[in-house]
């Protein structure tokens, strides 16, 4: 019997797997909320119809701006990298030494960067991240941040994992 017990998951085993929900109907454009969800900060952003068209953008600055190389969905490989283009939903980790970015929407340098109305800057050493989480060229964080398995079960409830 103990055997057989030691292949069931632990309470705090599946705890830490199981999935996020929250209600995203109260983030007005530019908001953002952080949850956890596997012990990491997972971020769901806002974004206005301003953000959205400055992702459908090409932009040659971007090291894959395809998403080609990175972790998201199958749903979510698209110019905004989301399943609803209001709607960012990613891993506050930075790809580069597991840091974590801040959204900066007031840094005129770094809306310049983008070329769009701001972005995520990681302060431990200077990765620039767009408003779909896609790393500019020349950082050193290689990837562009990871965006986990979410989907929608109502028009404003979002569940993570």
């Amino acid at each position: 019997v103990p055997f057989v017990e030691s292949l069931t998951p632990s309470d705090a085993a599946r705890a830490a797997g199981a999935p996020v929900e929250l209600d995203v109907a109260n983030l007005a454009p530019g908001d953002m909320k952080t949850v956890a969800w596997r012990g990491k900060p997972v971020w769901i952003m806002r974004r206005s119809p301003v953000m959205v068209q400055a992702l459908r953008r090409p932009d040659p600055l971007l090291a894959d701006p395809r998403s080609d190389r990175s972790v998201q969905p199958d749903d979510c490989r698209n110019p905004t990298r989301s399943l609803r283009p209001d709607l960012f939903v990613a891993l506050a980790v930075c790809t580069h030494l597991g840091c974590s970015p801040t959204l900066r929407l007031d840094d005129a340098a770094l809306a310049a960067r983008l070329h769009a109305p701001g972005g995520f800057l990681c302060p431990c050493h200077g990765s620039v991240f767009d408003l779909a989480g896609r790393v500019v060229k020349n950082v050193p964080a290689p990837l562009n941040l990871e965006v986990p398995e979410h989907r929608y079960t109502g028009p404003s409830s979002l569940r993570i994992g």
